[in-house]
């Protein structure tokens, strides 16, 4: 979508990622998804008169590694407040957050746009609280409640107000959703809402530095309608400015089967939730030991493995790309290289060909493939002992019978033939029943040869050596 090129949009992101913990961030209830409704809650969860939180020692273990992710630094002592205000999926009236003194401050996220211009976005905050529970309203006239989410832990991400398209918060949200995934403290499921995503938008002329009136976009959940919602809103500011009107402060929902963005209630501020400090949770205390344990068992980020798999196996920037995407699929395939007989940039390609256009179509099909079958895959093909025609067979049966390479070749006789004689009696067969095509190809249509080639590698139902077969068809062609 074209933008009035008079005006400068400027957008801050709000992610809220839930924690896979196994229980809640204050409570001993079961953090699990999908559980019957109000059955994971306990006295603490509901806010009953009485009771008393007890902070997970994992969620801030969490805090901590995250904020390393992104370079931020980490406050040595935090503590928790109340965000007060009242609905009906929040039963203590408050949620537990932090707000003056969150556990890391000031990091960042470098990106890479389309075309090629890098950016690095600030990280203002990263803060633990807990999540509300969840209103149904689809049930009529009614509207249900469900507690179960009531004190699920979330970190808040919140960036400093410094992207100025829909591309760039795109970028910027999938290098936060690589990086809780990467290090295993959340699923990263927008649809289900263990990474949830709310945009400030505002817009301004173009040398302006006072930010304008923003508005806060909700319920977008996926990259693209995160960026549609986006687009829609950064048109519509500049739109009502054009024509005279103002830009009110409020919360906007997507609607991505209408592409727009309607209004649900007036923005609130700061003030506005009357934050003070939680009188029933301690100072979160953080020392030098628990930050340098924490940094060094974190795993290698998707930015620097990247740039190892080009510079170690010399892959393609792409290839690289898409392979580091995710932690699980990175791993597949260097526990597939440590199987490989030839290590070499050759194989290492193969390898990566195989995942990227084989082993993820399978998987995305619920499918499982073993790293060290493919490894023993990759070794049949480059030992001669299958061709690649009959590997893409072995490799459907791998996905779907779970059984080695080895096994399946040889129950079913998949073994490629490379006996010369063999190979030879097949092609002269071939070659009396085309004497046109060989004059044609005689005569200059050098293209033939992939005909001549198809022909024998059928008769021989696949198990030709391609590599003998053309070099026999070369021989008896020149004569």
């Amino acid at each position: 979508m074209s933008i009035n090129s008079k005006y400068q949009a400027v957008i801050g992101l709000e992610v809220h990622a839930q924690l896979s913990t196994k229980t809640k961030i204050f409570c001993g209830c079961s953090n699990k998804f999908g559980s019957a409704p109000n059955s994971n809650v306990c006295p603490v969860c509901l806010g009953m008169p009485g009771v008393l939180p007890v902070l997970n020692k994992e969620v801030v273990e969490y805090a901590i590694r995250l904020g390393l992710a992104v370079n931020c630094s980490i406050t040595t002592k935090s503590i928790f407040a109340r965000k007060n205000y009242f609905y009906p999926d929040l039963p203590k009236g408050y949620q537990i957050s932090q707000y003056e003194e969150p556990i890391c401050r000031n990091g960042f996220v470098d990106i890479e746009l389309a075309d090629g211009t890098k950016r690095r976005i600030g990280i203002t905050r990263i803060h633990m609280e807990e999540d509300a529970g969840k209103s149904i309203h689809d049930a009529g006239s009614e509207t249900l409640v469900d507690v179960n989410r009531c004190g699920t832990p979330l970190l808040e991400i919140v960036s400093e107000p410094e992207m100025h398209s829909a591309e760039e918060a795109g970028k910027y949200l999938f290098a936060i959703w690589q990086t809780v995934k990467y290090l295993g403290i959340c699923d990263g499921n927008l649809e289900e809402g263990s990474l949830r995503c709310d945009a400030n938008v505002s817009v301004r002329m173009k040398g302006e530095t006072k930010l304008g009136t923003k508005t806060e976009l909700k319920n977008m959940n996926s990259f693209r309608n995160v960026e549609r919602a986006i687009e829609y809103e950064i048109a519509r500011q500049i739109e009502v400015i054009e024509e005279g009107g103002t830009i009110i402060q409020q919360t906007l929902l997507w609607n991505a089967e209408k592409n727009i963005a309607a209004p649900m209630r007036s923005k609130e501020e700061a003030h506005d939730y009357r934050y003070f400090p939680d009188p029933d949770l301690v100072p979160v205390l953080v020392n030098d030991e628990w930050i340098n344990a924490a940094a060094q068992n974190l795993p290698e980020l998707p930015a620097k493995r990247k740039v190892r798999f080009i510079t170690e196996y010399l892959l393609p920037e792409y290839d690289a790309e898409i392979l580091t995407q995710e932690r699980t699929t990175a791993d597949f395939f260097e526990t597939t290289l440590t199987g490989l007989t030839k290590k070499n940039p050759e194989t290492y390609k193969a390898a990566s060909n195989w995942v990227m256009n084989d082993v993820l179509r399978v998987m995305n099909e619920g499918k499982t493939i073993h790293p060290e079958h493919l490894s023993s895959l990759i070794n049949a093909i480059q030992s001669g002992t299958i061709s690649g025609k009959i590997a893409k067979e072995v490799f459907e049966e791998m996905s779907a019978t779970h059984e080695s390479p080895e096994i399946i070749i040889k129950k079913k006789g998949l073994v490629q033939i490379s006996d010369t004689g063999a190979i030879e009696k097949e092609i002269e067969s071939i070659l009396a029943k085309f004497p046109n095509e060989i004059a044609r190809f005689k005569s200059g249509e050098a293209k033939l040869m992939g005909f001549f080639v198809g022909e024998t590698m059928k008769v021989m139902k696949g198990k030709g050596n391609p590599k003998i077969i053309n070099e026999i068809l070369a021989k008896k062609l020149k004569n």
